[in-house]
């Protein structure tokens, strides 16, 4: 049952958890609290495709500093987020590119529409599924 944590997680900020084998573990990227990233090792490169809402349309991108480049761009919604880079971002212009609009701008219609729900019961809230991959990533490079 999550609980709040005693302060929080050193990784994402998160501020809910579980006590697991005596430590506290953040719920969003499953860090072990008090635990801190080695200072020595460059922060995970996270690379992610997002789906952007404007009105109705869609920008495809992808993007390593996720939070940056979002605040950058004139949205409604952050739709989802998938693992990825140039190149799964560029399957999905050829996959929906009967949709473009124009640039990376597709209109959220059809197999478009369908894709991101489907990114988003795969992967859950942007978000916390960023957050999870970023603590999956130091923990591989903590092991």
């Amino acid at each position: 049952m999550p609980a709040s944590l005693p302060f929080p997680c050193r990784v994402c900020a998160g501020e809910s958890g579980e006590r697991q084998s005596g430590a506290w573990h953040c719920d969003r990227c499953g860090w072990r609290l008090g635990d801190a990233p080695d200072a020595d090792l460059p922060r995970p490169r996270i690379d992610v495709v997002y789906y952007l809402r404007y009105r109705d349309r869609v920008k495809i991108g992808t993007s390593a500093t996720p939070r940056r480049r979002l605040a950058a761009i004139m949205h409604d919604e952050l739709l989802a987020f998938e693992p990825g880079d140039r190149r799964v971002e560029h399957e999905r212009h050829v996959e929906f590119a009967d949709l473009r609009e124009g640039g990376e701008w597709f209109t959220l219609t059809g197999a478009l529409a369908a894709h991101v729900d489907a990114v988003r019961a795969r992967v859950g809230e942007p978000w916390a599924a960023y957050d999870r991959w970023l603590g999956d990533a130091y923990r591989r490079l903590s092991s």
